[in-house]
């Protein structure tokens, strides 16, 4: 695609500009004697970035290049440091250990500190504690506003089209605010960043201050609201314009920033009641306010609409030629939701961040004895919390069926022959792996789980892969290099079900897929969720609920409480409602990244981030013994100060008008 190889192309020979341009923006500078790094006083140079089209263009891809790399996992903060996907704590493979310092001893650890923050995208240091050009967010929130400020300028690139010219200021604008919605998710209240400073600007203009939450919230708002109108519905050129900006995007941001400001974590929280820049101005709402949710609520249904009227939709599978069961094709309508390209439910699917070797590789388990352990590395592990909390095949919580019983879940029986789409007939596997609904099946597998995948044996489901996840079985945690899974339970839903097996089964080719930031599932609950707290369980909370749920094969809401749970009416109240959206969420958006988020603006971080990490035994190799319950980890959140980064401590002394975050 054009804008991949664009900013691939271009990024170096952008990066020499920009440091002609300046350096990273950081509200504290990056040294003792400089508060901000500022735009050389260069006409020269500033103006030749803009004098043609070509150059314009590429500085456009440069605002780009800045995006969150989500399908690098490395990147990916709610992936890996909260509690949904767990890593060997001791690998011996190099990378993955660098992965380890996220996992194990940084965020979802409790390593966070505020002298060397980690995954600080304030500062723009990344992995390995040194500085990041690529993830610099305030340094691309600076070449966004040198962007706006020249080819808002019509005496400038004049090769460029009217035409052009509004749709890549409304892109930057996207950009501008998005970066701004970044940090203010991460960081709560911000410094506003409008245009830059100049360099003539005495010290008090450079010192900038965080503003007060609801004000950085009408901002990105105002940006956002500039920027949709001119943003196109859709992608017309396929070929050279997938993952540019669309109106559809813009308007899903702004949906989740009010989402954001709506919910407990930021709306009248009384944790933040007293906390106050060196002004004394409140940097957060004091008081609940309702009407929030009602915007929220108004914003994510204007957003679906507007997603549906470009042919967003949720995706279903588009079929083989391969004699499949019904139970496998509804596995794939579900997994291939996430890593069809381009699907039509990817209301904003990233370029910039592809999901390929190194994602894919992480979540596979090893399916061929002769296969290279370093083509399979099955170290993304979920915990046995999250494989808990999917559905009963009738569509309720595990604890809720009245007519199955999961409380012997941890026992083990046989697999029967009627279950061998999900099961390998005559295994023996937990309890707790049997009469799970079909997302539980495509999005996870286990010891003695079908691993059905396109090149699978006889190009069948009938004769399909299967995981032996015991010690010394394939996919046992046997590996020297740390290529292991330390809870028995592999992310399915992370692989394209296109990777095949190498002729020798020595090695994988995987099919890459870019990240879907926003998919329309997401959406639909988002408004389910907005809507519930604002009025209730009325009719088009359920409506959208049932949307997601039966594309997974399950039952509505109504049916499923009415008819299978021990608690009926649970859907019938807000509170109740508002635990079923949450769970929905839990499972729909699972290993996406989303959880991480949507537990620290629910305010739940604390209650769920302080339980244990479980799984089985997996350095066993008896049935008997394997099927353990293990304690790998627990986890300590505390609160509310690991709600919000830190800043680091540095920048706070090089600029005293910056505030520290709670508890840092």
């Amino acid at each position: 695609m054009k804008i991949e190889q664009l900013i691939k192309s271009t990024w170096n020979s952008c990066k020499k500009q920009l440091t002609l341009l300046g350096g990273i923006l950081l509200i504290a500078g990056t040294s003792c004697n400089k508060y901000l790094d500022i735009v050389p006083d260069n006409i020269a140079v500033i103006d030749n970035a803009f004098t043609m089209r070509t150059e314009a263009e590429k500085y456009l891809f440069t605002c780009y290049s800045f995006l969150p790399r989500n399908g690098d996992p490395a990147y990916n903060i709610g992936l890996l440091g909260g509690d949904e996907i767990w890593l060997p704590r001791n690998p011996r493979d190099l990378t993955a250990y660098a992965w380890g310092t996220l996992n194990t001893s940084g965020i979802a650890t409790g390593g966070q500190n505020a002298a060397e923050p980690k995954l600080d995208a304030w500062r723009g240091w990344w992995q390995g504690g040194g500085p990041d050009d690529r993830y610099g967010l305030w340094k691309a929130i600076r070449n966004c506003n040198i962007f706006l400020e020249n080819v808002s300028n019509t005496s400038k690139v004049r090769d460029l089209r009217l035409d052009e010219r509004t749709r890549w200021l409304a892109e930057v604008k996207f950009l501008k605010a998005y970066y701004h919605y970044y940090l203010l998710r991460m960081y709560g209240p911000i410094p506003l960043v409008d245009q830059n400073i100049d360099i003539s600007a005495p010290e008090s203009e450079v010192r900038i201050k965080r503003k007060p939450f609801d004000e950085c919230v009408a901002y990105i708002t105002g940006l956002l609201d500039e920027a949709a109108p001119n943003l196109p519905l859709l992608i017309s050129d396929r070929t050279t314009e997938l993952g540019r900006i669309t109106r559809p995007i813009a308007l899903a941001i702004k949906a989740k920033l009010w989402l954001l400001a709506a919910s407990p974590l930021f709306n009248g929280n009384p944790d933040y009641a007293s906390f106050k820049d060196h002004d004394g101005v409140a940097l957060f709402p004091a008081t609940y306010d309702a009407t929030k949710w009602d915007k929220a609520a108004q914003y994510t249904k204007t957003a679906i609409d507007v997603a549906e009227e470009a042919g967003h939709k949720l995706h279903q599978f588009l079929g083989t030629s391969f004699q499949l069961s019904e139970t496998t094709l509804q596995q794939l309508r579900i997994r291939t939701a996430m890593t069809e390209r381009w699907s039509l439910e990817h209301v904003w699917a990233n370029p910039n961040s592809r999901a390929g070797f190194d994602m894919q590789a992480r979540a596979m388990p090893r399916l061929a004895g002769s296969e290279s352990s370093g083509q399979a590395r099955m170290q993304f592990a979920a915990p046995l919390k999250i494989v808990e909390m999917f559905y009963s095949k009738n569509g309720v919580p595990i604890n809720e069926d009245k007519l199955i019983d999961f409380s012997n879940r941890y026992t083990t029986r046989l697999a029967v022959s009627s279950e061998r789409f999900n099961i390998k007939p005559g295994y023996e596997t937990a309890r707790m792996n049997f009469d799970r609904e079909p997302r539980f099946y495509a999005f996870l597998s286990f010891d003695g789980g079908i691993y059905y995948k396109y090149d699978s044996p006889g190009n069948s489901d009938e004769n399909s892969w299967v995981v032996e996840g015991k010690y010394t079985q394939a996919s046992g945690a046997t590996d020297a290099l740390g290529f292991l899974n330390e809870t028995g339970y592999f992310v399915k839903k992370l692989v394209d079900w296109n990777a095949t097996h190498t002729n020798s089964n020595q090695g994988i080719n995987y099919r890459d897929y870019p990240w879907p930031e926003i998919r329309l599932p997401d959406l639909y609950l988002m408004y389910a969720e907005a809507l519930n707290e604002s009025q209730g369980p009325i009719g088009d909370v359920l409506i959208y609920v049932d949307k997601v749920r039966s594309r997974a094969g399950l039952e509505g809401v109504v049916a499923s409480w009415s008819k299978y749970s021990s608690n009926p009416s649970k859907y019938t109240t807000k509170d109740g409602m508002r635990e079923i959206i949450h769970q929905e969420r839990g499972i729909e958006l699972s290993f996406e990244g989303q959880r991480f988020w949507d537990l620290r603006r629910w305010k739940k971080a604390a209650e769920s981030l302080n339980q244990a990490i479980t799984g089985w035994s997996v350095y066993q190799d008896k049935t008997a013994d394997y099927y353990r319950v293990r304690t790998i980890f627990t986890q300590n959140f505390v609160a509310p100060r690991d709600y919000l980064w830190p800043i680091r401590t540095d920048d706070i002394r090089i600029n005293p008008n910056l505030v520290q975050n709670p508890g840092w």
